[in-house]
């Protein structure tokens, strides 16, 4: 996909925390705001831009020293945190003598010192949330001190969401003493966000109209969502077919070959992420659930999480299953043989089955995944979430009904009609006069008319 000759109307610099889930969105955003006339620039970690494939042209990337020239590890980004600021600084100074100067920063939420060296250096800023609004009212109100809740609380009220029980929150906030340094890590997103020129969300105002309206009412929000490759929406930029980047090391073929001899919604695809870690106990229950549905299935296991599977199971499931390390999600989920997404509810992931039509069988594990999890069954309603037995462990029995369930089952009817109705407002958001487009629209116009 290759950019057309303009005339640059405004230098952006895209900003993200150099980890998948963060990168993906982002730098879909950045394909976006370069197809409508501005210079962007994307600045990310030498490891994390080797990953990056784009169209020639399209923009720039700035790759950052991160001691990692070869490989990606788990501490990818850590330049990020220790010397951002400077980072961030010489960067925007090495393109004051340039014919198109930097004029706006889209930050990251998680890297909130980037507004402050924005607004230093007399620039506009714009914060990116990678998350949903309604995370968003959580945090900031667990943040302002506004969300105590005793342990047997039934449920928790918090302005512009539903009900919700303690089992619905982030778990960095249902059990704040699991991860303080994380907690406080993404509290801080929250810490100087009214200073930020724009607050971009990546969702859309028809998913969470209420939450949105709430964030309004405190920050110059805009919602640019869904974030997905042009070609699975709008279908404007042409050859947009995939997000451009991945820290793995793809090979699709095999998945796009099994899922082809497979029938029309036939397939439970499952898949944790790029991050969550099962416990054995659970990778063991998750697998006799899937066997014991009787269900095609196709089910991501990352090489470091493949000695946790049952000894034998590869092979006793050969004719129904096929277990890989990777593969192209997007293009799974857009496949005709993909009947039922069993997900960790990761934002992205979320995202990409609500716009595809993709009903699911929630499995949150951490982080904002049991809110997410929540909106997926009692909002949007367009999934199970599973219940979650003694120790913490989804037992086999209901992983197994709910697949069924909404495979096969009454309520499974209702979810396939709510999930063909919500992938239609996502491809509305993106459309001709579509609430995102709309916003993306004002967004670059504001820049360039500055």
């Amino acid at each position: 996909m290759e950019k057309k000759d303009v005339a640059y109307g405004a230098h952006v610099l895209v900003f993200p925390f150099p980890i998948q889930g963060h990168l993906n969105p982002m730098l879909q955003f950045a394909k976006r705001l370069a197809s409508k006339g501005l210079k962007v620039t994307l600045a990310t970690t030498i490891s994390a831009a080797k990953s990056t494939h784009i169209g020639r042209g399209l923009f720039e990337i700035e790759p950052i020293s991160d001691n990692q020239d070869t490989v990606t590890t788990k501490k990818d980004g850590l330049v990020f945190l220790t010397d951002g600021p400077g980072i961030l600084t010489r960067l925007i100074k090495k393109h004051e003598g340039s014919g198109d100067p930097i004029s706006c920063i889209i930050y990251d939420s998680i890297l909130p010192w980037a507004i402050d060296v924005a607004k230093q250096l007399g620039l506009y800023g714009a914060s990116f949330f990678t998350q949903t609004c309604a995370v968003n009212a959580i945090y900031y109100h667990f943040k302002q001190g506004k969300l105590d809740f005793p342990l047997d609380a039934t449920t928790i009220s918090i302005p512009g969401l539903p009900p919700l029980r303690i089992s619905d929150l982030p778990s960095f906030v249902s059990s704040p003493e699991s991860y303080p340094s994380v907690l406080e890590f993404v509290l801080n997103q929250f810490c100087n966000l009214e200073k930020a020129d724009w607050v971009l969300v990546n969702s859309l105002d028809k998913l969470e109209d209420q939450e949105v309206r709430w964030m309004e009412g405190l920050w110059p929000v805009k919602t640019i969502g869904p974030t997905l490759p042009s070609m699975y929406l709008d279908k404007v930029m042409v050859s947009d077919n995939d997000y451009g980047i991945n820290l793995s090391n793809p090979n699709g073929e095999p998945c796009q070959k099994w899922l082809d001899t497979r029938p029309t919604a036939s397939v439970v695809y499952v898949s944790f992420g790029s991050v969550a870690n099962l416990k054995a106990d659970q990778m063991e229950e998750l697998a006799w659930g899937l066997k014991e549905s009787n269900k095609n299935f196709l089910w991501v296991v990352r090489a470091s999480e493949q000695s946790k599977l049952p000894k034998n199971f590869v092979e006793e499931t050969i004719e129904k299953g096929l277990v890989v390390t990777w593969c192209p999600q997007l293009e799974v989920l857009a496949h005709s043989a993909v009947g039922c997404f069993v997900t960790h509810c990761g934002w992205n992931s979320t995202l990409e089955a609500l716009s595809l039509g993709v009903p699911m069988v929630a499995v949150p594990q951490w982080t904002d995944q049991p809110t997410n999890a929540k909106y997926v069954e009692d909002i949007w309603g367009v999934g199970l979430r599973v219940k979650v037995g003694e120790n913490g462990v989804v037992r086999r029995e209901e992983m197994e009904n709910c697949i069924i369930e909404v495979m096969e089952g009454v309520r499974g009817k209702e979810i396939k009609k709510n999930a063909g109705k919500w992938m239609e407002f996502a491809k509305e958001a993106l459309a001709e006069d579509g609430s995102s487009i709309k916003n993306i629209d004002d967004f670059v116009a504001k820049l360039i008319n500055k």
